[in-house]
């Protein structure tokens, strides 16, 4: 099966590198989505059928955190992997997220296989629910 991704973050750069290692990746990709922060990737949640959402945390309009509370208020969207991929290693925020229903933890920098991992594990999560 395909993935459907959503690439949340403010920097163009960043969200084209998350593009280019999703590329070099075993996983089967379909289509891959951006919004440069979580007000846009509300507007793509509600656009498009996605299989998981990599987002970062801080960015301006809405922050990672604010669209990971915002989808689980939404019925439709409260099931969807999120994996937060971030500079940010603050443990209680990690926490205050995975509590909210976050799949994973990403720590930039990054290695394809490491985000692979982290995919893998998420949608593993979802898929033994």
């Amino acid at each position: 099966m395909a993935l459907n991704i959503l690439i949340v973050d403010d920097s163009e750069t960043v969200r084209k590198v998350l593009v280019k290692m999703l590329g070099m990746t075993s996983l089967e990709l379909g289509e891959i989505h951006q919004a440069g922060h979580g007000k846009e990737a509300l507007e793509v949640l509600g656009e498009h059928w996605l299989d998981l959402v990599l987002t970062d945390i801080n960015m301006p309009v809405m922050t990672g955190e604010e669209l990971i509370m915002e989808m689980a208020k939404d019925h439709l969207l409260e099931g969807l992997p999120v994996v937060v991929v971030s500079t940010d290693g603050s443990m209680s925020r990690m926490n205050r997220l995975l509590e909210t229903g976050i799949r994973g933890y990403l720590r930039k920098p990054f290695t394809p296989d490491s985000l692979e991992v982290a995919i893998r594990q998420a949608l593993e999560v979802r898929n033994a629910g």
